[in-house]
């Protein structure tokens, strides 16, 4: 039976779109049941509504910087859902201890960068500044730590010589598109006891072929 599992967007979106292409397979073990955004405005709803996925929304801005409340009003839609496994996809707000603690090690995110290296933002241009010869991307577990928490799977691309954070950041983005259903099928794998996490590590996660 596949696990239901819920996506938080604030724009277009195309992680989501990666991992609605990939459930949409008979063999996939997840199925996206929710899309919720905190930005009524998000491309990433239309979108995920003409696929017939039920979508949401909470608008941070209607809860002022009552963090608790706004996360609450989330936590909500997703129990309404019966959804199991969230996972970000450009949701551009940092979550509380509050609501990481609810989803405790089934609140997964992916970065574009191979962490721990270049947590935050401007990931593309700071791998060039730093004048990496490998970048890449990260899906991980979600903890109160920015950016942090222990690793599912990572892909790497090269750093070319004449690329800018434009096409660097267009080869990183084709590398989420691939590794972020692969994570989440592992992760969902993990929840019938495919692998374990044991001081902040993952094992037993198969590599991305």
């Amino acid at each position: 039976m596949k696990r239901l599992v819920a996506i938080l967007i604030s724009g277009r979106g195309s992680n989501m779109q990666a991992l609605v292409r990939a459930a949409n397979e008979p063999d996939y073990p997840a199925e996206i049941a929710l899309v919720v955004s905190n930005q009524p405005e998000a491309a990433g709803l239309a979108w995920a509504s003409d696929q017939r996925i039920a979508t949401a929304v909470v608008d941070h801005k209607a809860f002022k910087k009552d963090r608790e409340a706004f996360e609450r009003a989330i936590h909500a839609e997703l129990e309404k859902a019966n959804v199991e496994v969230v996972c970000l996809a450009g949701f551009m707000r940092l979550l509380t201890p509050w609501f990481i603690g609810k989803w405790h090690d089934r609140l997964i995110n992916i970065h574009p960068s191979l962490l721990p290296s270049f947590k935050g933002l401007n990931t593309h241009q700071r791998a060039l500044d730093a004048g990496v010869k490998l970048h890449g991307c990260t899906v991980h577990f979600v903890r109160p730590d920015m950016d942090a928490g222990p690793i599912i799977a990572q892909k790497s691309v090269p750093v070319l010589d004449d690329d800018d954070p434009d096409t660097l950041a267009e080869r990183v983005l084709a590398a989420e598109h691939a590794l972020y259903p692969h994570a989440l099928a592992e992760m969902i794998r993990g929840l019938e006891g495919g692998w374990t996490v044991k001081a902040e590590r993952v094992f037993g996660v198969r590599p991305i072929e």
